[in-house]
């Protein structure tokens, strides 16, 4: 997909550009940093197993980055992050208030290009995902520091906060090729799966992978008292004291106790689950194609459902 994503790089830099400095300094030092862009791709394969090829993608596909990008940029300064994708982040350098003045401007902008595209039902797609998203941040910062929290709570947080953008990212390929609505809600039942997998595999491996590698600090999810999958299976597992030494570290966020918290994790086996969890939403999004008719696009998207699972960043 080199010569698409191009295309999409293209569009991105067209619609960054502001009469304002450091909006385009903010802007081009955060969507330069790179990232895997699995949102706009979604748009691109959706379409193009569809059979749509029209200009409308490349906007639709720069669109849904930008949202991620603003996302991107409001959760750093909640979360008090220093560091995404292996560089400081925005509000490390830049400070809050910018960071989250120009995340406002990258949904503005991103509404902006959704309006040229002249199709209600973007409209109405966007809207409602960037709404949700909103909601599963809100519901992510009432859930910080609660030991308490079910898995049944956990996974609404994701399909708000993550799933939800992969989902109307897959639906937007299916409203550009005019789908039918069975064909359109199997694509968002796609996008839902995989977006939830997606994140599963990232709280995994904020226990399990490494600073270098991910980009990020390893048990920051600890020390802002996010109670995760690898965390709540544990804790269900493990012994009384074991417990009580995790409860006490969501509730206080206390990364220093990270190397015996993630000695309990692995001994309980709760990174093994948490991966099954992550390849059962994983083969439910693989199951969902069956939906669409064999094309290159289509193996692209079945292999996305291996790759999301089985990665190291």
């Amino acid at each position: 997909m080199a010569a698409e994503m191009h295309q999409v790089d293209q569009v991105i830099r067209q619609r960054l550009a502001s009469e304002v400095a450091l909006i385009n300094q903010i802007s081009h030092y955060i969507v330069s940093a790179g990232g895997k862009r699995i949102r706009p791709r979604l748009v691109l394969l959706f379409a193009e197993a569809l059979g749509f090829t029209g200009p409308e993608r490349f906007e639709l596909a720069a669109s849904v980055e930008f949202i991620h990008t603003a996302t991107l940029l409001h959760d750093d300064v909640v979360d008090e992050s220093s560091l995404r994708r292996g560089r400081k982040t925005a509000n490390a350098l830049f400070g809050n208030a910018a960071s989250v003045l120009v995340g406002d401007f990258l949904y503005s902008r991103a509404f902006q290009m959704m309006v040229s595209v002249n199709r209600m039902r973007v409209l109405e797609v966007l809207a409602d995902a960037t709404n949700v998203i909103a909601e599963g941040e809100v519901l992510q910062l009432m859930n910080m520091h609660d030991p308490d929290l079910g898995v049944d709570d956990y996974l609404r947080v994701i399909r708000y906060k993550t799933a939800k953008l992969f989902e109307a990212s897959a639906r937007l390929g299916a409203v550009l090729a005019g789908a039918e609505p069975a064909i359109e809600e199997a694509c968002a039942d796609y996008g839902r799966s995989l977006g939830t997998a997606f994140q599963i595999v990232d709280d995994l491996l904020d226990y399990d992978g490494d600073t270098v590698t991910l980009g990020k600090n390893v048990g920051d999810d600890l020390r802002e008292g996010k109670p995760t999958l690898p965390l709540l299976v544990a804790m269900s597992r493990c012994s009384e004291v074991e417990r009580q030494l995790m409860r006490h570290a969501v509730e206080h966020g206390e990364p220093d106790r990270l190397d015996e918290i993630l000695t309990i994790v692995r001994r309980t086996g709760a990174l093994q689950a948490t991966h099954e969890a992550a390849r059962a939403e994983a083969d439910k999004a693989r199951d969902a194609l069956s939906a669409l008719p064999a094309s290159a696009a289509r193996e692209a998207l079945l292999e996305l459902c291996a790759r999301s699972v089985e990665r190291s960043s």
